[in-house]
């Protein structure tokens, strides 16, 4: 399975912080914020990713990940002309993933749960992981009856659940073939919701719950709670494979 992390966008609702540097590449507790979803896939054996990055910041990427040698890791680069989406990033991808299944993670989403044994389960179609929250519309809400997804609705004003639907999704290569037939959303992107419910109505979506922390950091209020997990995370001892490199880097700085 090809790994995917999508590190585009503007990054508006974060700003004046993201007038100077990609989201992604800013500092949560005390490690850039990408190493975070990176560290996911690598936990669940994935090494072969692809960044999708804007243009403008792209080089800040290049310098802290460079080829993923010292990450154990192969990294390719893919850049994103314009924000159009999460849909259209991963359109990018298509090429990279040639024919596999894919594992997706937003650049900005941090996990407590070690996601391995649901990636390695994976057979086909496609796979998305929920998690309760109050203030789920923020995001892409699952209505789900027993062990199947009805539907999910993009920000809805009054959702239907507190389930939030999280940035990572497992699709088969089918995923492709579907993002050619969307449609720009009102806001003028194509929406990975879309390509979800689109599974859903093939009825080939199945999802996993989540038991332990997890937050996006595209709000100041997010970026706040995704320090505090952080920290509380490596605080407990359960630290990520990334800590020796970053040691080793520090020591040669200085």
């Amino acid at each position: 399975m090809k790994g995917i992390i999508l590190a585009g966008g503007n990054g508006r609702r974060l700003a004046p912080l993201t007038d100077v540097t990609n989201k992604h590449l800013l500092p949560v507790y005390d490690k850039p914020m990408i190493l975070y979803p990176l560290n996911t896939l690598v936990q669940t054996g994935i090494r072969d990713i692809l960044i999708v990055t804007g243009k403008e910041y792209a080089g800040g990427f290049l310098k802290l990940l460079g080829s993923g040698r010292e990450f154990g890791c192969r990294f390719t680069f893919e850049v994103q002309e314009d924000a159009l989406g999460i849909a259209h990033a991963l359109g990018l991808a298509a090429d990279f993933v040639d024919g596999e299944d894919c594992a997706v993670i937003l650049g900005d989403n941090i996990y407590e749960d070690n996601l391995a044994a649901p990636v390695n389960s994976f057979r086909s179609g496609g796979h998305i992981f929920l998690k309760k929250i109050e203030d789920a519309s923020r995001f892409g809400v699952a209505e789900v009856q027993g062990n199947k997804i009805l539907n999910i609705e993009e920000k809805p004003a009054k959702p239907k659940s507190d389930l939030a639907v999280t940035g990572f999704y497992i699709y088969d290569n089918s995923v492709f073939n579907v993002i050619k037939t969307l449609k720009p959303s009102g806001r003028g992107e194509l929406e990975i919701t879309d390509v979800n419910n689109e599974f859903i109505r093939q009825g080939k979506m199945t999802y996993s719950m989540l038991s332990g922390h997890w937050t996006d950091s595209g709000t100041f209020e997010s970026l706040y709670r995704a320090n505090t997990i952080a920290r509380d995370i490596k605080a407990a001892g359960r630290t990520t494979p990334f800590e020796e490199i970053i040691k080793k880097r520090n020591q040669k700085n200085n």
